[in-house]
């Protein structure tokens, strides 16, 4: 089972950022299963958990359906990201979620970036802004990352479907090779009985070295 997590931090509902954040899923879950890979999808709509991630700059603790979240994309085996763009570079809320994250909890985890905008021409946000972020995470984006114009919507099967199945299908190659990857070293991993031996108590050992 691949456990796939959507983050999308649109403001609106409905709003653009959901739906190319739905689109995506269904890529990569088609993709997945392709591949011959079951999946266990998941969505996190941060504007559900706009008011929790405020308390949790302020306290440090995350609570409620936050921490569920927070969870879920910690046991991801992939991540779909898609953020608004608002001045040119990903939303506040956005940002603000992968900030409480602990450190590495993304590391090594394949992640899809996207974004939405009005204009063609916040599309570099996803090179100078969201992969930059991803790459401080140290977690491994996929080459190909998904923008979408409002007037992409409106196209047809078009640049945009192309790229969506083209980031989709890199995001599942990744995902199923890192998760049979994972599961192939802790298989290889020895029992504990088996690494360590018999384990001599402490305290057996401390009165074998006492001279007396």
């Amino acid at each position: 089972m691949t456990r796939v997590v959507v983050v999308t931090a649109g403001l609106s509902q409905p709003s653009s950022t959901r739906l190319l954040a739905d689109r995506l899923a269904d890529a990569v879950t088609a993709a997945l299963a392709e591949r011959g890979e079951q999946v266990e999808l998941d969505v996190v709509e941060l504007r559900d958990h706009a008011h929790a991630l405020a308390d949790h700059l302020l306290t440090g603790f995350a609570t409620g359906d936050l921490a569920d979240a927070i969870g879920a994309v910690a046991r991801a085996d992939a991540l779909v990201v898609v953020t608004p763009v608002f001045s040119a570079s990903y939303s506040g809320l956005f940002k603000t979620f992968f900030d409480v994250l602990e450190p590495e909890t993304l590391a090594g985890t394949p992640v899809l970036l996207a974004a939405t905008a009005g204009t063609p021409r916040h599309s570099l946000v996803l090179e100078h802004a969201l992969r930059p972020l991803f790459a401080y995470l140290r977690a491994t984006t996929v080459p190909t990352a998904v923008f979408a114009a409002t007037e992409d919507f409106g196209a047809g099967d078009g640049y945009l479907a192309s790229r969506v199945h083209r980031a989709a299908g890199e995001l599942a190659d990744l995902a199923a090779g890192t998760r049979r990857t994972t599961q192939r070293r802790q298989a290889a991993l020895p029992a504990a009985d088996e690494e360590f031996g018999d384990v001599i108590p402490f305290e057996q050992l401390l009165r074998g070295s006492d001279p007396r």
